[in-house]
């Protein structure tokens, strides 16, 4: 997964950018196709905002986090993507029965 990080009225350091990539690599866990992300972390005001962006197999997955601290932010985003991924791979897999839920007669 290509991950990529940028900050609007915020200067990006390594313990941030490496902060937001262990949590986007935790999300590998329950969807592989996961092809890209786009993170854009601001200031508004005393708010810390996290905006993210997954490219998925089959669909985009756009999620946001307010919060006081930008660390938290970024927990909460990276707790709503993985609730997304889920919803999404859960729509993926099939779960209808292959005879149609029915028991076969025996008709002999």
């Amino acid at each position: 997964m290509q991950i990529d990080v940028t900050g609007q009225h915020v200067s990006l350091t390594n313990s941030l950018r490496d902060y937001v990539h262990t949590k986007l690599r935790r999300l590998e866990r329950h969807f592989d196709h996961i092809t890209s992300a786009h993170v854009v972390l601001s200031i508004e005001k005393q708010r810390q905002r996290v905006d993210a962006t997954l490219n998925v197999a089959g669909a985009k997955l756009v999620a946001n986090a307010v919060s006081e601290s930008m660390y938290a932010a970024i927990d909460g985003l990276a707790d709503k993507l993985d609730a997304q991924i889920k919803r999404h791979k859960e729509k993926l897999t099939d779960h209808h029965r292959s005879n149609g839920g029915l028991k076969a007669l025996d008709v002999s």
